[in-house]
């Protein structure tokens, strides 16, 4: 036999072998059954679908519902597809379609649906009667345009307000006035962006603007406000992940944006369970086929450990699908691990055996992997001060604060302000990461305080001298003599006895300083009259006949003082960092000390009597400002003395307060008031009605005294001062 004979038989026999697989294969489908074709019709008002297979079942197959996308499966172990497709086209009624998929030994069945509806299933002979009940399908009709009020105002309203507000949660809330509760309004996605539109409205000038809300720490970044024909149009644009809601409260209109948190441990992302919700009616079910359908239906890559093992029965209707599946792992013991969309079942033990060897492995090669280092070039913070974070100010690995591994070490450069690490390349990246957020501008803040000291007193005083003279004495004894060149009786008015006498122009030296009644007026404590005497008036009544003077010297004053201080310290400093201002004076004093045997050393010390503002400034995210103040005003009492040194009137206070961005905040304030009277007279007289007061002497003392302290703080821009 040649070459080529050999060939052409081996081709001969590799053909003919070819042949006896297919037909061995054939003959096995046949064997084990295969379904052969599937159909649709309408019999009494309800839809039966057909499937033809090729030979008879023992039991109904086990199947599922899925409410959305409305589908009803069937699964059929050990059947084949004979059909040579995997799709029926039908469009009759609520069915769709009709998708047959195999999977091994396994054909799986699958009803699309236009609306979900009860199936019953049974046996005919070498065919499956599967009877959907039937459901009045609606023709489909557009989506209505979300409204939160009719439209019913004809004319065109102006917006009344808008304003943005940080909620609960880290949430940005919109919140916009409407002149009545008539608006009509719009509010839908369209891209990574919110677009609300307020029907019939129109823009007041003062509203159209763009607001950057970005430093409040919310998903919303910028709120964009136009005219767009004969409605209002506003652009809302967050940032990152986030959901929205929308309300209508009378009159004021809210959208609310929420930031919507990562959890990669969760199937689903936001509170609860937000799957699609399926039925399941399983007897009896392995556990591995049960995880198999719920892959199918949510596409996920499940990976099934070998030691998942054991069956299930549940029934389940209308469940969403992460929570049934929660519940078949508590119920079987497993644990899931989530990486993107791929998950990751098994004993919960085994699970926590392999995470625990997989740290263990990473520390392992944390103490091999060879070290390399690195610089960085610090902007705004101290190299040194970030050194000291990074090795938790020295230490082991262990150490509080401690970024670094037991390997790493940082070292800082005072003179460039650079710092250079060693450490594992992962260790490194870390140390990038945090360096970013470290190294930053820090916001500026100015601090401005206006102490007041206002002082208010009032006094009246009011008194008398009452007299009489006999000048007799003058003349031996001899009563009527001319006591002045005029000779007649006269009265004469001044300030004092004296002064009145001199006034009435006669001659001669007189005595009129007999006085049986003196009170005069005291200065009150509100007068500041220096050497100047209490203001008097007086009268003398002259009498040639009788040679006698008779003498009413009355004195009042009344004084009203008014003072206002104002001091006004400011500082500026940075975000987080205490500031310190001092102006004023120190005042000496002896300090002596007894040393033994009774001698004495005394030395010179000193007191602050200054203005003095201690404050420490924090900035929150919404923009507003927390301060720990501390603000003296102390000042020398020159009322008192005491020989151990000078008497320091003290004002102090030590508070916490928040304020928002330019606001003024009366941190405390001090109230003081006093008020006398003294009254001086002869005893008797001073009571007989109006002539008393001819003998007694009146003094009232009021004095008010009033500290307010004031606080403004203001936030530096960069660019364009204080803002």
């Amino acid at each position: 036999m040649n070459c080529q004979s050999y060939g052409l038989g081996k081709r001969m026999w590799r053909s003919a072998g070819l042949a006896a697989s297919i037909m061995l294969m054939a003959v096995l489908a046949h064997a084990q059954g295969a379904i052969e074709a599937v159909s649709a019709s309408i019999q009494g008002g309800a839809e039966v679908v057909r499937i033809d297979l090729t030979q008879q079942m023992e039991a109904i197959p086990t199947g599922f519902s899925i409410q959305s996308p409305a589908r009803i499966a069937l699964d059929f172990p050990g059947i084949s597809n004979a059909m040579g497709r995997s799709t029926v086209d039908v469009n009759q009624g609520n069915l769709k379609s009709v998708n047959v998929v195999q999977s091994g030994d396994r054909t799986r069945v699958v009803l699309n649906l236009k609306q979900i509806t009860p199936y019953k299933a049974q046996l005919q002979g070498k065919s499956l009667l599967v009877v959907l009940e039937s459901v009045a399908i609606a023709a489909p009709t557009a989506s209505p345009t979300p409204v939160f009020a009719e439209n019913r105002s004809r004319d065109t309203l102006p917006l009344k307000d808008l304003d943005f507000r940080r909620g609960d949660e880290a949430s940005g809330r919109i919140v916009v006035d409407l002149p009545n509760n008539q608006v009509g309004v719009d509010i839908r996605q369209q891209g990574e962006t919110l677009v609300v539109e307020f029907m019939k409205s129109s823009l007041p000038e003062g509203l159209r603007r763009r607001l950057d809300v970005t430093d409040f720490g919310t998903p919303v970044q910028t709120i964009t406000t136009s005219q767009s024909g004969d409605r209002v149009r506003m652009v809302i644009v967050p940032k990152g992940l986030w959901v929205h809601s929308a309300y209508q409260s009378d009159q004021q209109f809210v959208v609310e944006v929420k930031p919507l948190k990562i959890d990669s441990s969760k199937l689903t992302q936001g509170p609860g369970y937000n799957g699609q919700k399926l039925s399941l009616n399983f007897q009896n079910i392995e556990v591995r086929s049960l995880l198999q359908v719920i892959a199918d239906f949510t596409n996920f890559n499940i990976i099934t450990s070998d030691s998942v093992t054991g069956a299930v029965t549940l029934r389940l209707q209308d469940v969403p699908w992460d929570q049934a599946l929660d519940i078949i792992l508590q119920a079987k013991g497993l644990g899931m691990r989530k990486t993107a969309n791929v998950i990751w079942i098994a004993p919960k033990d085994e699970i926590i055996a392999k995470e625990k060897l997989e740290l263990e492995s990473k520390a392992a090669v944390l103490n091999l992997e060879p070290v390399r280092t690195q610089s960085f070039q610090m902007n705004y913070a101290k190299a040194e001060d970030i050194a000291k974070q990074l090795t938790g100010a020295g230490g082991g690995e262990k150490s509080a604060g401690r970024t670094l591994s037991a390997r790493g070490s940082a070292t800082a450069d005072p003179r460039t302000n650079q710092l250079f690490v060693t450490d594992v390349p992962s260790r490194l990246e870390q140390v990038l990461q945090l360096l970013q957020k470290l190294d930053v501008a820090v916001r500026q803040v100015m601090i401005e305080v206006r102490i007041v000291t206002a002082d208010e007193a009032f006094g009246r005083s009011l008194g008398v001298k009452f007299g009489a003279t006999d000048q007799r004495a003058n003349k031996g004894g001899d009563g009527g003599y001319s006591l002045s060149d005029g000779g007649s009786n006269r009265i004469a008015f001044g300030t004092s006895y004296q002064d009145a006498v001199a006034s009435s122009g006669g001659g001669g030296t007189v005595n009129t300083t007999g006085s049986f009644v003196t009170l005069p007026a005291t200065a009150p404590s509100a007068a500041n009259l220096g050497t100047n005497p209490v203001p008097s008036f007086a009268l003398s009544i002259f009498s040639n006949l009788a040679n006698r003077f008779l003498n009413l010297e009355i004195s009042a004053l009344e004084a009203d003082n008014k003072g206002k201080i104002v001091s006004s310290p400011r500082v500026v400093t940075s975000d987080g960092k205490k500031a310190f201002i001092k102006q004023g004076q120190q005042v000496p004093y002896q300090s002596c000390t007894s040393a033994a045997g009774g001698a004495q050393t005394c030395t010179t010390a000193f007191k602050d009597a200054a203005l003095r503002l201690e404050v420490t400034p924090q900035i929150t995210p919404e923009g507003s400002i927390i301060m720990d103040l501390d603000v003296n005003k102390d000042a020398i009492n020159t009322s008192f003395t005491s020989n151990a040194g000078p008497v320091l009137e003290v004002k102090n206070v030590t508070t916490q307060v928040l304020v928002e961005n330019g606001g003024t905040v009366l941190i405390g304030g001090v109230f003081e008031l006093e008020d006398s009277s003294n009254q001086t007279g002869v005893p008797v007289l001073a009571d007989v009605p109006w002539l008393g007061n001819l003998f007694k002497s009146k003094l009232r003392n009021s004095s008010k005294r009033e500290l307010l302290v004031f606080v403004t703080p203001r936030i530096i821009s960069d660019k364009n001062g204080t803002r």
